[in-house]
This record gives C-alpha cells, sequence and structure tokens, in this order.
C-alpha cells in the first residue's frame, strides 16, 4: 500500500467476523470476500484499487 501514500489520504482496516473481507473506495465497494468467496491476492487488491484511482 506505500505505493498509493501520495494518491490516497487514508487507508483504514476494520476488524469484521465471520470471514468478511471488503475493500471499499471511499464509498464504493471493490471488493467482497462474502461475495467471491475468495479471498484475494495482493497484486489483484492493488490492481482494483489502480483501476480507480
Amino acid at each position: 500500500m506505500l505505493q498509493y501514500k501520495q494518491r490516497l489520504e487514508s487507508i483504514t482496516l476494520i476488524p469484521a467476523g465471520d470471514g468478511e473481507f471488503d475493500i471499499r473506495l471511499d464509498d464504493e465497494m471493490v471488493y467482497s470476500k462474502l461475495k467471491t468467496n475468495v479471498f484475494p491476492q495482493n497484486q489483484e487488491i492493488t490492481d482494483l484499487i489502480d483501476e480507480r484511482l
């Protein structure tokens, strides 16, 4: 996530339960593990963020 330090004001990690792992950029849901049933790979996360910045 260091590559985003000039482009993002903050990154917040919020603990959740029940296998939840969501990635949101502003109010947009970028990824939901509960919807896909798959935990994303690091490159997949950065690709999803890059597409929206």
